[in-house]
């Protein structure tokens, strides 16, 4: 089985792929490793660290191929990212069909009024960021209202944060149950 963590930026992808990682012992890759890698690694650049669109669009064929390699190898795999964009998560279902689960995290505008210092104060939680990567209120609620309607037009799963992060946060355990 491969599981697939998408969502915007502070949301818990990779909280969530560490505590699927403690639960099955999947191997898990955070597409932001991968991202890194490459602007680390190559030379040219393939794109600059905040080119999200270009990114998702570079990483597409590397993540499908990984996936499809795990799969003949009958092997399961967690990737968690910002790059999984529902376009891309729907290219994937339909190839792949019922061998993957995917579930995208995002906040609700009230839940991000409500909670914005809060979001950044946890943002360090799995991985220790060498700064803050603190985005502007409206553009952090634009943002996720943004992915909704995406995940709405492509079908995909979707948890919202509304109120209380903890609480919600096991229901995106239990779903990849």
């Amino acid at each position: 089985m491969i599981f697939l963590i998408a969502g915007e930026s502070h949301t818990g992808k990779t909280l969530l792929a560490q505590k699927l990682l403690e639960l099955y012992h999947y191997p898990y890759i955070s597409l932001d490793h991968l991202k890194m890698g490459f602007l680390k690694g190559i030379f040219p650049k393939p794109f600059e660290v905040d080119e999200d669109i270009k990114i998702a669009k570079f990483l597409y064929p590397i993540i499908r191929s990984i996936i499809q390699t795990n799969l003949e190898n009958n092997q399961n795999l967690i990737l968690e990212g910002i790059y999984l964009y529902p376009k891309y998560i729907n290219l994937l279902k339909e190839e792949f069909k019922s061998k993957i689960k995917h579930l995208n995290l995002l906040f609700s505008k009230e839940y991000i009024l409500k909670n914005y210092e809060l979001i950044y104060e946890k943002e360090s939680v799995i991985e220790k960021r060498l700064a803050s990567e603190k985005i502007i209120l409206n553009e952090l609620i634009k943002d996720h209202l943004k992915l909704k309607e995406e995940c709405l037009k492509y079908q995909c799963n979707f948890l919202e944060f509304k109120e209380n992060y903890e609480l919600e946060f096991e229901k995106a355990l239990i779903f990849f149950n």
